[in-house]
């Protein structure tokens, strides 16, 4: 699958093709899911927000232009619908994110190619809860960039554009971003510590 595809089906349904959303509803809707994960703790209205976030892009389809890349024109739909559901329901971004596993989290947080992080010996269930809860402690933009980054592999520029913002301050928000995750991490791990085994 090409990235231009995606751009000719979103042309398409902004043209009124049904079975041209059907086909970008199937090849994005894990992403979508897995992202708005990111920002609740229930998987059931991680797919429900999800639902909503392809009615919007059903929606705005006649507004798409053929130079904006599709995918930065989904997250940001997907980023605003999300933003606008932790406004509503406050209270949720202390919730873990669901569905995250052991190798996301190493991969998300760059362990083994960042020679001056230190070396986390959380391993399985205790590192998804550690990153979990890290994010939680996230403000909702540094959530939005950080996962677009680490989880989604989205490059700044295309962060900015889907955050509306500057590739400079999106580059700061996942600096702030990775620093609080990895202070959680040594600090969740050294908690650990005294309990684990040493046999």
């Amino acid at each position: 699958m090409r990235p231009d595809d995606d751009e000719a089906l979103m042309v398409a349904v902004g043209r009124g093709d049904k079975a041209a959303f059907s086909q970008l509803f199937d090849r994005h809707q894990a992403g979508v899911v897995r992202f708005c994960g990111r920002f609740v703790g229930s998987p059931a209205r991680a797919e429900e927000l999800a639902q909503d976030v392809f009615v919007k892009l059903y929606q705005s389809a006649r507004r798409y232009t053929p130079g904006a890349r599709f995918k930065t024109f989904l997250y940001r739909v997907d980023t605003n619908h999300c933003l606008n559901e932790l406004r509503r329901f406050d209270e949720q971004r202390q919730q873990l994110a669901k569905g995250l596993s052991a190798d996301e989290a190493a991969q998300a947080l760059d362990v083994e190619a960042s020679p001056d992080s230190p070396q986390l010996t959380l391993e399985g269930h205790q590192l998804e809860a550690a990153v979990a809860a890290a994010m939680a402690q996230l403000s909702a933009r540094e959530r939005a960039a950080f996962a677009m980054c680490r989880f989604e592999g989205m490059a700044y520029r295309d962060i900015a554009q889907a955050l509306e913002s500057t590739e400079s301050a999106v580059k700061s928000l996942i600096h702030r971003a990775t620093v609080t995750v990895m202070r959680h991490l040594e600090a969740w791990q050294q908690g650990l510590a005294p309990h684990r085994s040493l046999a």
